[in-house]
């Protein structure tokens, strides 16, 4: 289903509703001819393959046409309908994508600005920080980006409203100015309506203030609506043009380019939603739906020998690598027999069940923040841990004693491929520990949620036509690297676990927390600039 996915949205891009002919569709710009008394365009090329130092430049730009490859703006639209209004706004966006190509223009634009916006609460809209900075860096391209980050000061102008792009281009392209349209607000709720265009504030004398004279500012563009940025161009010695034959030759911006690591993100969306691959969604979830219930049945009521047949069937891959050698318990001469302690990375609320599907024995799973109605229906013993340090050692002691134990020291899930820092907890409680590696992959929906309702992570995470599940367990924890028998510190051990298991994923290590997450995303200080950097543990 990835491969299809992939396929529909190179298909997308060449979506067009013919015509008459019409004003530019907010769907899909087209370039369009600069009227003569404008100002005269260069060609971008020239400046993305010069050398020249930029350090000393202001540059203003166009945020769609100079950073992103694709066309399209209907896919943006469709994660803030889907992500912040549901299932139903986002049908009736798909179902109205060709009479919005239709009418085109500033009237399109407003049109989907009603459709995804209209009652949405203004301070739980957190798609622009959350959702939206992941599919814009996975669409910008590497040669606009590049000139743009080369230059000393930036300004950034939009088409979109300013909620949906100003969080990405001031956390991740660095802007220090953003221009854009506001959205107006009634009673704490969007209207659905954008404040009308204020072409005062395109001066650039206003933008750049008392600092302009230090800076030789230049301007990218696309054609569309240049009569807008008049104004603004106007103080530019240099304007460039880009075309959309140039960047359909543009490469992907490589996650190692990122000015800002994505560790964080949000939304239910795991695919970019092009208009045929939204199509494909909607015709694949009455099946989707099937899938999950018939899932969910056999993993609830059927013994593990008959699960996984099914589970296969269905489209459900689970992996299994485990060492050569069987490791027998670490505990010292005389001390009684406790139960071992498996030690997890985070990817989503299965975690624990999985292990327990793949060691073929019944075991308890401690958890932090499990919802009451996945708690009652987990086909294994789930116990609530309460963040108190000595009462939840305690308890996990006590588990201990009574049999084998799964945890996930990270304490919340992370999708990106890095580790959160592991709490020590589990560290003080045995020796004998079996690191297990964990890697989820899917290709529709995400099974985790910060801002949603966590009840549901399973149902998506079972929705999905071929979810991929692997897991690896490494070798038991030695002596040496252990509390009691090794004399290291909690904090050693708990670094030492999250490294092994980090290598065997080939995930980087961080110092970031169950906090920090919530930080990013659920918008608990609004920011995160100090906590975003990743460390080595």
């Amino acid at each position: 289903m990835s491969g299809n996915l992939c396929s529909l949205e190179a298909l997308s891009s060449s979506f067009q509703v013919h015509s008459k002919p019409r004003e530019t569709s907010p769907l899909e710009y087209k370039a369009t001819k600069p009227h003569a008394n404008h100002l005269e365009f260069q060609k971008f090329n020239s400046l993305a393959q010069s050398a020249r130092e930029l350090s000393n430049k202001a540059i203003f730009f166009h945020f769609e046409k100079t950073l992103l490859k694709s066309p399209s703006l209907f896919p943006y639209f469709m994660l803030v309908a889907f992500e912040a209004g549901g299932l139903l706004r986002a049908l009736i966006l798909f179902l109205l994508s060709p009479f919005i190509c239709l009418v085109g223009g500033e009237l399109g634009l407003n049109i989907m600005v009603f459709l995804c916006f209209f009652g949405i609460r203004k301070e739980k809209m957190r798609v622009g920080t959350s959702v939206l900075p992941k599919f814009f860096l996975e669409d910008v391209g590497c040669e606009g980006f590049d000139v743009v980050m080369r230059c000393g000061k930036k300004v950034g102008f939009s088409d979109l409203p300013r909620v949906m792009v100003e969080g990405f281009l001031k956390d991740y392209v660095r802007v220090d100015v953003v221009v854009a349209r506001e959205l107006k607000v009634v009673g704490g709720y969007f209207v659905g309506l954008m404040e009308a265009k204020n072409t005062n504030s395109l001066d650039s004398n206003l933008i750049l203030g008392e600092k302009k004279s230090d800076y030789q500012a230049i301007g990218i563009i696309g054609c569309h609506n240049e009569n807008m940025h008049e104004q603004l161009f106007s103080h530019c010695k240099e304007v460039y043009l880009v075309t959309e034959a140039e960047k359909q030759s543009w490469k992907s911006l490589p996650r190692e380019k990122y000015p800002e690591p994505l560790i964080f993100h949000d939304g239910r969306l795991a695919f970019k939603p092009t208009q045929l691959a939204t199509l494909a969604m909607f015709m694949y979830m009455p099946l989707g739906i099937c899938l999950c219930i018939l899932r969910f049945l056999s993993g609830i009521f059927l013994p593990h020998s008959i699960c996984t047949p099914i589970l296969a069937f269905t489209g459900t891959i689970t992996t299994i690598s485990k060492p050569k050698s069987s490791i027998s318990s670490t505990n010292g001469e005389g001390e009684k027999q406790r139960g071992r302690l498996y030690v997890c990375n985070h990817r989503t609320l299965l975690d624990p069940l999985y292990v327990q599907l793949a060691t073929n024995k019944s075991l308890t799973a401690v958890t932090f923040s499990l919802s009451t109605v996945n708690e009652k229906i987990a086909p294994m013993k789930t116990v609530r841990l309460t963040r108190d340090r000595e009462r939840d050692g305690e308890k996990m002691e006590k588990l201990l004693s009574q049999g084998d134990l799964v945890v996930c020291p990270e304490g919340t899930t992370c999708r990106e491929p890095y580790l959160l820092r592991f709490s020590p907890l589990f560290a003080e409680l045995t020796d004998d520990i079996v690191p297990v590696a964990i890697d989820v992959k899917v290709n529709m929906f995400y099974g985790t949620s910060a801002s949603g309702f966590k009840c549901l992570d399973p149902v998506f995470h079972f929705m999905n036509p071929n979810p991929v599940y692997s897991l690896r367990f490494l070798e038991n924890l030695p002596g040496s690297n252990t509390c009691k028998l090794g004399g290291k510190s909690s904090f050693e051990v708990a670094n030492y676990v999250q490294n092994e298991i980090g290598r065997a994923l080939d995930f980087r290590c961080t110092r970031l927390t169950r906090k920090d997450k919530y930080m990013a995303l659920a918008g608990n200080d609004g920011s995160l600039k100090g906590s975003r950097k990743v460390t080595h543990a």
